[in-house]
This record gives structure tokens, sequence and C-alpha cells, in this order.
């Protein structure tokens, strides 16, 4: 099986095969199959999150954060992405969220993407009970 090279992806492609995996998180393909192929095909191993709980270093520590969010979030509906912008190796990210239970109102990411991997992520989301 040949290896497909992901390094020449412009950050666009990068940021839209990343949202592509994130919107089936609850889907058929599941939670688990679906962040492992996004790390693998999307995410420096050396990648490193900014976020108000802290700074997270790596896939491992990613796996974390994708499980935080999760449970935070347990119904695992689709996201609405309100507003995308990609210039250059940036890409900022603002979203929301709303199933029986919670709401996001005010998610916003931003990445830092070479060589056709994320490198640096910020995250920033508020959850509200309803």
């Amino acid at each position: 099986r040949v290896m497909e090279d992901l390094s020449s992806r412009t950050a666009q492609e990068v940021l839209d095969d990343h949202l592509n995996l994130a919107e089936n998180w609850g889907g058929e393909v599941g939670f688990e199959r679906g962040l492992e192929e996004d790390l693998r095909r999307n995410f420096s191993k050396d990648i490193v999150v900014l976020i108000n709980r802290g700074t997270f270093h790596g896939h491992e520590r990613y796996r974390q954060l994708a499980h935080m969010l999760g449970e935070e979030l347990p119904e695992h509906r689709s996201f609405e992405y309100t507003y995308r912008a990609v210039e250059g190796r940036m890409a900022f990210l603002e979203w929301a969220y709303e199933d029986e239970d919670v709401r996001v109102r005010d998610g916003a990411d931003s990445y830092l993407i070479e060589n056709g991997k994320i490198v640096a992520q910020t995250i920033h989301y508020t959850v509200e009970q309803k």
C-alpha cells in the first residue's frame, strides 16, 4: 500500500480535511476511528495546543482534549461552522454547537499549518447548560 503524501497540501486543504473528519465524530465512522484518522492525516506529532485549561503537546494530549470535548458535548451532534478564514499558513474558525442539554455559541479555533499538518492550535469555547 502506498502512503499518500500529505505534506504538499495547502492550509485550506488541511483545514477542510480536519473539519470533514470532525463533522463525522458521532457518525458511522465512530469517534475513536475518526479521531485517529484526523490525527494521522492532519496533525503534527509535535502539535501544541493552547487552551484555557493549559498547554497540550503531542497526539496523546490532543486525544485527551478531544475526549474532554466529547464528554462536554455527549450527544455528538454536528458543529455549525459560522466563519472560516485561511491566509497563508494560518486558519481561523468560529463555531457553534447545540443539543438537548448544552450549547456553545462562542467556539473559536486558530491553526498554524506547515508542511500539510497542523503544528499549533488555539481553542476557545464556553459550554452553557440549558
